[in-house]
């Protein structure tokens, strides 16, 4: 019900704002964003169309624009991101966590984030330089540099004059960790326990030790997983020589698994999950012809099938109404299980021991929801056109098409993992490829093998 009030509560912000674009109130609408917060801005900037978003960017205090820009969804950001000069950038980024701050300077060319870089103090540059030598979609893509180190062999005591001496801590620090002469990561503490902790007491003797560190070249899906399972709010993230290089927090994993779930449902529809609803036309038009092209060399593929038995098609007008019914049924029951697996790869619950298990077990439902749809849809056949042996062909299609779709929903996606293509990008054209090319031939052979 909270999530229906906040919509309706920016749908009504929205209209308001636009009247008021509309009316040239703009001292009205900078001090409606001054009350707003940087995410509600954000997403008010996604909703907007490109002329009227240029405008209420204008609007925006500056001091808040680098917050808004690490919110923003990465098509919307890279647009901004791109009119804004490199000075004004880098004073945007003044302040702003160093992940966030490669986050907004990624899509950049190298010249113009150079420029960028160029504008910040030293060690701000070097912090993000270090950032932005990490993959994107790894553990050193998303961690923090900033994070606070102590040593093993001070007391309690000495810790908390040094956090009260810093006055500040770095933003969802949950604990400090511990690391040696070299940087090398030994331990970590929580503030719970140094708050609870003797002054006197040593941190050796009250730290944990660092044995579920994050490597820097981790895929942020498996830190995702990390997260999950083990209920964290923050881990530290080490290199190849386990030094210590920086944490990731709860805030950036809950934007992986967001992420992730919108690729995969942009994905199944062969669109890129960061587009701009608002994005130009032909832009648009272009990212979503080249799916569209494929998935017509997958439908002439089904439609050469038919072609085969055009002579049956002509003779049996019972077989082209019927036709469409066994391929159709194929690919809902795939998709299913594609839908089953490609989840099942994400949180990763499929590997090597279990995949056989699985595709038994896939093979086994598709056998029983076969043998169940073919013996209504058979009845139903021949009930509808008086032909037992037309009832007989459709229900064997739909048996062995079923079967096939239950087997191919398991092995697509695992393939296409293997093959390092995304499952969700692919999979589902491919296994309702497969279920209409099977469906059909099963069916159209059959009938010109015993009606024709």
């Amino acid at each position: 019900m909270a999530d229906v009030i906040d919509q309706d509560q920016t749908h009504q912000t929205l209209q308001e704002v636009n009247r008021a674009l509309e009316n040239g109130m703009f001292v009205h609408v900078r001090r409606m964003l001054q009350d707003m917060e940087p995410e509600d801005i954000a997403h008010l900037l996604e909703a907007s169309p490109p002329k009227e978003r240029q405008v209420l960017w204008q609007l925006t205090d500056p001091e808040e624009q680098g917050e808004i820009l690490d919110e923003l969804s990465e098509d919307v950001k890279d647009g901004i991101v791109a009119q804004m000069a490199p000075d004004k950038l880098a004073a945007v980024t003044e302040g702003m966590e160093t992940d966030d701050v490669a986050y907004v300077l990624r899509s950049l060319p190298d010249s113009k984030y150079q420029e960028v870089l160029a504008q910040m103090d030293a060690t701000d540059r070097h912090r993000v330089e270090k950032a932005l030598a990490y993959p994107e979609e790894t553990a050193g893509g998303i961690m923090s540099t900033d994070f606070i180190t102590i040593r093993s062999d001070v007391t309690a005591d000495v810790v908390l004059r040094y956090l009260r001496m810093k006055s500040e801590l770095p933003e969802a620090t949950d604990a400090l960790y511990v690391v040696d002469q070299n940087e090398k990561l030994i331990g970590h503490l929580s503030l719970a326990t140094l708050i609870t902790t003797q002054p006197d007491t040593e941190i050796h003797d009250v730290m944990d030790d660092a044995d579920e560190a994050i490597p820097v070249d981790m895929d942020d899906g498996e830190v995702a997983n990390l997260f999950e399972r083990r209920n964290w709010l923050s881990a530290p993230v080490v290199d190849a020589d386990n030094q210590l290089v920086g944490r990731i927090t709860i805030d950036d994993v809950v934007d992986i698994i967001r992420e992730d779930a919108e690729h995969s449902m942009m994905s199944m529809a062969g669109m890129d999950d960061d587009e701009d609803t608002f994005a130009p036309v032909v832009k648009s038009a272009k990212r979503r012809s080249i799916w569209l092209g494929v998935n017509v060399l997958a439908a002439l593929a089904a439609a050469s099938v038919s072609n085969l038995f055009e002579e049956t098609l002509e003779q049996m007008a019972a077989i082209a109404i019927l036709m469409t019914i066994v391929p159709s049924m194929g690919g809902v029951a795939g998709n299913q299980t594609v839908a089953l697996v490609i989840r099942g790869l994400a949180v990763g619950h499929i590997g090597e021991t279990n995949t056989r298990w699985l595709l038994s077990k896939e093979a086994r439902v598709g056998l029983l929801n076969g043998l169940l749809w073919a013996a209504i849809i058979g009845g139903v056949v021949v009930l509808w056109k008086g032909n037992l042996l037309l009832g007989a062909i459709i229900a064997g299609a739909m048996l062995t098409n079923l079967l096939v779709a239950g087997v191919a929903g398991v092995c697509i996606p695992i393939m296409l993992k293997k093959m390092n293509i995304d499952p969700a990008l692919a999979g589902g054209m491919a296994l309702t490829t497969i279920t209409d090319i099977i469906g059909l031939s099963v069916f159209l052979g059959l009938a010109t093998l015993f009606l024709v």
